[in-house]
C-alpha cells in the first residue's frame, strides 16, 4: 500500500499541474484574441480624441499628445446632430415594429396554416434574398416620391418594413413547436389568431428578441436608401449625417471618429444589455426542456 501511494501521488502531480498549464495557455490565448478584437474600437476613441495631424502622421501616433474633447463638440458644429439622433431612432423603432409584426405574422402562416401554393410563395420570398437591393432602388424611389414621402420617416421606413429573412427565422422557429399546443387551444375554443397571439407569439421571444436586435442594426446603419430618399441634413438619419463629414478633398478623422462612437453608443448597450436573448433566439428553439 505505501508503494502504491508513493507511485500514485507523483501522477496526480503532474495531471493537475498539466491542467494548470493548459487552462493557463487557454487564457493567454483568448486575452491576445480579445484584445486583437478590441483594438480597432480602443483605436477609434484615441483617434476621436486627438488631431488630424497625429491621426494622418507616418508612422501612426498611438497616444495623442493632448487629449481633445473638442472634437465631440465640433460633431454638433457640422452636423445637426440631434435631429438626425431623433430621425434614426424614429427610423429604427418604426422598423422594428413592423418587422415583428409582420414577419411574426408571416411567419407563423407559412410554418402552421396550409393554403393554396403556399410552398410557393415561400420559395418566391425567399428567392428575395439573391436580389441586391440596389435592383429595385429606382421603383422604390418612384413609389415614395409618388405618394409624396421623400425627406420623411415614412419614406425611409415602408420600403424597409418587410423582410423575407425575418420571416424565414420565424417560420423556422414555428415549425418547431409541438402541434400539441395548437390542438389544446383549439379544443379549448380559440381561433386561429388567438392560437398565434396567446399560445405561439409567447413561445417566440427569443426569436423576436433576434429579430429584434438584427433589425435595429440594420435600420440603424441603413446608409443608401435614406441618402437617396431624403435631401435636407436635419432629415436624415445618423448614418446618412455621419458618411456627409467626408469631405471631397478633407477628411476630418477626429470628428468623424467623434460623430462614429456617439452614433455608435446606443446599440453598443443595447445589444450588451440583449445579447444573451440574441444568442439564444438564433442557437436554440426557443423551449426548454
Amino acid at each position: 500500500m505505501t508503494e502504491v501511494r508513493k507511485t500514485s501521488s507523483p501522477r496526480k502531480r503532474v495531471t493537475g499541474g498539466g491542467r494548470r498549464g493548459s487552462n493557463a495557455w487557454a487564457h493567454v490565448v483568448l486575452s491576445a484574441g480579445g484584445f486583437i478584437m478590441v483594438f480597432p474600437f480602443l483605436w477609434q476613441i484615441l483617434m476621436s480624441l486627438s488631431s488630424t495631424a497625429e491621426v494622418t502622421s507616418v508612422p501612426p501616433t498611438f497616444w495623442p499628445s493632448e487629449l481633445r474633447f473638442d472634437n465631440y463638440a465640433e460633431v454638433f458644429r457640422q452636423i445637426p446632430f440631434l435631429d438626425q439622433f431623433w430621425v434614426s431612432v424614429r427610423v429604427t423603432v418604426a422598423t422594428v415594429v413592423g418587422q415583428v409584426v409582420l414577419c411574426s405574422m408571416a411567419g407563423y402562416a407559412f410554418a402552421r396554416m396550409r393554403f393554396v401554393a403556399s410552398a410557393a410563395i415561400f420559395a418566391v420570398m425567399l428567392s428575395i434574398l439573391m436580389i441586391p437591393n440596389q435592383a429595385y432602388l429606382i421603383p422604390q424611389y418612384q413609389i415614395v416620391q409618388s405618394l409624396g414621402w421623400l425627406d420623411t420617416v415614412p419614406g425611409i421606413v415602408v420600403p424597409t418594413i418587410f423582410s423575407a429573412f425575418g420571416t424565414f427565422l420565424m417560420r423556422q422557429f414555428f415549425v418547431n413547436l409541438p402541434g400539441e399546443l395548437e390542438e389544446a387551444a383549439r379544443l379549448d375554443g380559440a381561433n386561429p389568431f388567438q392560437i398565434f397571439w396567446r399560445v405561439m407569439l409567447p413561445l417566440a421571444r427569443p426569436s423576436i428578441s433576434a429579430l429584434a436586435i438584427i433589425t435595429v442594426l440594420a435600420a440603424w446603419n441603413n446608409l443608401l436608401w435614406p441618402l437617396v430618399v431624403t435631401s435636407r441634413a436635419e432629415h436624415r438619419p445618423l448614418s446618412v449625417g455621419i458618411a456627409s463629414l467626408n469631405g471631397q478633398y478633407v477628411i476630418d478623422y477626429p470628428v468623424m471618429m467623434a460623430a462614429s462612437l456617439m452614433a455608435m453608443a446606443p446599440i453598443l448597450i443595447l445589444f450588451i444589455v440583449m445579447q444573451r436573448r440574441v444568442i439564444e433566439g438564433l442557437a436554440h428553439s426557443g423551449l426548454k426542456g
